[in-house]
């Protein structure tokens, strides 16, 4: 499952990880995200062992949909020893959020 994360734990849980990481920006009033949301948990799944996917509600975490411009919603970022690697916005097929983190 992925784990919803605030900028209290983002340096650690994203910057710092020992492996890619895909950060899913969401909100919980967001229907395209909502309907990302079973798409993410099979990701996560998939890549468990070789692959973080952790999700940042943009509402309680405005700091970091600014830092990383975040305008729209479901955002997602594949981070790579901290840095941002790729970027994609909207809903996403499986195969394609896989590939952001291969």
């Amino acid at each position: 499952m992925s784990e919803v994360i605030s900028s209290a734990d983002f340096q650690s849980k994203v910057l710092d990880a020992d492996k890619p990481v895909l950060v899913d920006f969401f909100a919980t009033w967001c229907g395209p995200c909502r309907m990302l949301a079973p798409v993410l948990e099979e990701v996560a799944a998939e890549v468990a062992g070789r692959a973080y996917v952790y999700k940042v509600d943009i509402d309680q975490s405005p700091d970091l949909a600014g830092r990383y411009g975040v305008s729209s919603v479901p955002t997602l970022i594949a981070f790579e020893n901290g840095q941002v690697k790729k970027q994609t916005l909207g809903a996403q097929p499986k195969q394609n959020l896989l590939a952001m983190l291969g």
